[in-house]
């Protein structure tokens, strides 16, 4: 199984994408998470819409050969992160984003303003959210990256249990396809 993990911060030290290294990192050996970059990705503007864009491109092509997404995204101003909502505008009219089974971490449990609005736009989006699959990990200020989040048995529980979730729900999903 093939997923796709996708972080809103660009900074180097994100416990967004440390999290997501770590569900990698943590995953059996037949599930195979490709963490994304979506900070290559220019602005959204329609009028680009159909030019080819490498960094876009790359991203539809792992996305459409994917199983789930799974997105760790941080909360600005009570909103989503504007590289994660970037991406999402870009992914809003393509035919590999509908009906893909969703994944969300959250770092901060104290971020719930972002996440609702990420839940809106990815159900807008036709996504499909696995909310047994939602993890999430008291992180904020706790100053761990990938190899402290492994360190940590009560995180890792977590990020397993989420995972574990999550492909039952993929598996329910495609099988839910299968029978329409």
């Amino acid at each position: 199984m093939k997923l796709l993990a996708l972080s809103g911060s660009l900074r180097k030290a994100s416990y967004n994408t440390a999290a997501l290294e770590a569900l990698s990192s943590l995953a059996p050996s037949d599930i195979e998470i490709q963490i994304g970059n979506i900070a290559d990705l220019p602005l959204y503007n329609p009028d680009l819409e159909g030019e080819s864009i490498p960094s876009l491109d790359e991203l539809k092509a792992v996305l459409a050969e994917a199983s789930g997404l799974i997105i760790a995204s941080p909360e600005y101003a009570h909103g989503i992160s504007g590289p994660m909502k970037n991406a999402l505008d870009w992914l809003v009219s393509g035919e590999e984003f509908p009906y893909k089974p969703i994944m969300l971490i959250n770092t901060s449990p104290r971020a719930c303003h972002a996440q609702e609005a990420l839940k809106e736009v990815l159900t807008t989006m036709s996504g499909i959210l696995v909310d047994s699959a939602y993890v999430s990990l008291p992180l904020l200020s706790s100053g761990l990256d990938r190899d402290g989040i492994l360190a940590d048995t009560a995180l890792c529980h977590s990020l397993k249990t989420g995972l574990n979730n999550f492909r039952t729900g993929i598996e329910v999903s495609s099988n839910n396809r299968l029978i329409d």
